[in-house]
């Protein structure tokens, strides 16, 4: 059995574009939607598709949201996608569940290539942030600290499974991209949202 969970904050303007791909595929067992303190329609969006909605009375971080899903869920694949996915096919899906489905990772990666130069390059550049992963449950339920990761958590996860020596994959997913933050609030607030996250991301390096 295979969960997707998708966390969203404030994302009405760009979870259905997700959600119209992935909420008839037969390959999940379930899907739930995180609305993550989220003061827009994101969840009356999401529950429109007739998926699980989550809704958390406060906001708690990418982390927190996610460790929520996790909680609700109890199948052994979990799959991880953005809200703010732009150009997404089942066939991204799939290519990134198989080789965690099949045996050989216990976490895959989704790295974007060919969709726009600036999150391209991004990726290219780390990694270790994307937020496209399928991954065994056990790796989620063993990572310390999980609901206090907030946008670190992609890379708390990068660590936790370097830490624990269990095979990762990197699945390249063509023409796929995402709304970048200057993109969903203007370039002042942003910038300023961006700034956050690369914060909380740092906070996890110096861990």
């Amino acid at each position: 059995m295979n969960t997707l969970m998708i966390p969203a904050y404030n994302e009405a303007a760009n979870i259905a574009g997700v959600l119209q791909v992935v909420a008839d595929m037969p390959d999940f067992h379930d899907i739930i939607v995180v609305d993550d303190g989220s003061t827009d329609s994101t969840a009356e969006v999401a529950a429109s598709f007739g998926v699980r909605v989550i809704r958390l009375a406060q906001n708690q971080g990418k982390g927190g949201a996610i460790a929520a899903g996790l909680k609700a869920s109890d199948s052994p694949f979990l799959t991880l996608l953005d809200a703010d996915l732009v150009g997404l096919q089942p066939k991204h899906v799939r290519l990134l569940a198989q080789p965690v489905l099949n045996g050989e990772a216990a976490m895959s990666m989704g790295i974007f290539t060919s969709g726009r130069l600036p999150t391209d390059w991004a990726q290219k550049i780390a990694p270790s942030i994307t937020g496209q992963r399928v991954l065994r449950r056990e790796l989620l339920e063993s990572m310390p600290d999980l609901e206090n990761t907030r946008f670190g958590v992609d890379l708390a996860l990068t660590k936790h499974a370097k830490r624990l020596n269990v095979p990762v994959v990197e699945v390249l997913l063509q023409d796929l991209t995402q709304k970048m933050k200057e993109e969903k609030l203007g370039l002042a607030r942003g910038a300023a949202a961006r700034l956050k996250m690369y914060w909380e991301i740092l906070r996890v390096i110096g861990k």
